[in-house]
């Protein structure tokens, strides 16, 4: 989890991060906004994207206060292809050379229903968006990014790579996949220049609970935990792209998720027990409560 970069003395590290000409999918609000703000913070300039675009127009706003001309705000469902590949064709136009930074965020939250009951049409939006989205964000822009011979690219997934909790399989083997894919990235881009960074948090005070496809009773549990426990998007974003400037891979911002993380690599047979226990005591529900794909952010496992 933690590699040899942490010796690198800090004088000579490259500041990805720091006047980084970037896109930030999924911009429109939580992590997203908290990613573009920052980024224009520290000198950048951001495409902010999201499928609303009122929201990402709202996160512009945000920033043009302090930093006039530094955002600019487009529509993009990254589920489809063809509109990340005209998103990415905006960026190199407009930045007339290539991005420096990605941050794949985009993605929904969904789950409370156990395998056998979800059905193939929540499969298929929630994979769209979390998978495809990023699978689309880093085969389209990977090419720029190598071309710009510097920068990288920060997917968002989620601690639910590794938790495996019951009743959110979708949720699950989408992000287990994001960080697999970023693993994978990660070695391809070794000594390009281009760093890769996955971001696994637990949970953060995000609109996830909310907008998803979420049972009532998951939702209400969403709801309580981040509001109990869940960091500011603004501490994580700052946090993932600090670690990013490093070269750090992997960024687990809370406690909670370095512990699950162990806990499930050192004792998994007893994490599993301890999951499928857990499972077996809390009621179940199939009603969802809410249906919307316009959702720009996501966290939490």
């Amino acid at each position: 989890m933690f590699g040899l970069e942490i010796l690198i003395p800090i004088g000579i590290r490259p500041r990805r991060s720091h006047g980084a000409r970037a896109v930030v999918t999924g911009a429109g609000s939580g992590i997203g906004r908290a990613f573009a703000v920052e980024i224009a913070e520290r000198g950048g300039q951001v495409i902010c994207a999201d499928i609303d675009e009122s929201r990402a127009d709202e996160t512009v706003a945000l920033i043009e206060r302090n930093h006039p001309g530094a955002a600019h705000a487009f529509r993009c469902d990254v589920s489809r292809r063809e509109e990340v590949e005209v998103l990415a064709r905006f960026a190199e136009s407009l930045f007339e050379r290539p991005v420096t930074l990605v941050v794949n965020n985009a993605g929904v939250g969904i789950g409370g229903k156990r395998v056998g009951e979800i059905g193939f049409d929540d499969w298929e939006w929630a994979l769209g968006i979390n998978l495809w989205g990023v699978v689309h964000g880093c085969e389209i822009f990977a090419p720029q990014l190598r071309a710009a011979s510097r920068g990288g690219i920060i997917n968002v997934a989620s601690a639910a790579a590794f938790a495996a909790a019951p009743s959110m399989a979708v949720y699950n083997a989408s992000k287990a996949a994001v960080l697999s894919l970023s693993e994978t990235m990660a070695a391809e881009m070794s000594g390009t220049g281009v760093a890769v960074t996955v971001l696994c948090p637990t949970f953060v005070k995000t609109n996830v609970a909310r907008d998803g496809r979420i049972t009532a009773q998951s939702a209400r549990l969403a709801d309580t935990l981040m509001r109990l426990t869940g960091f500011s998007p603004d501490s994580v974003a700052r946090t993932t792209l600090d670690a990013h400037d490093r070269g750090q891979l992997y960024v687990l911002p809370q406690l909670d998720a370095h512990l699950i993380w162990r806990l499930k690599r050192y004792f998994p047979a007893p994490y599993t027990y301890a999951l499928g226990l857990l499972d077996r005591l809390l009621p179940q529900e199939n009603s969802t409560t809410t249906d919307r794909s316009s959702v720009s952010d996501k966290t939490g496992v």
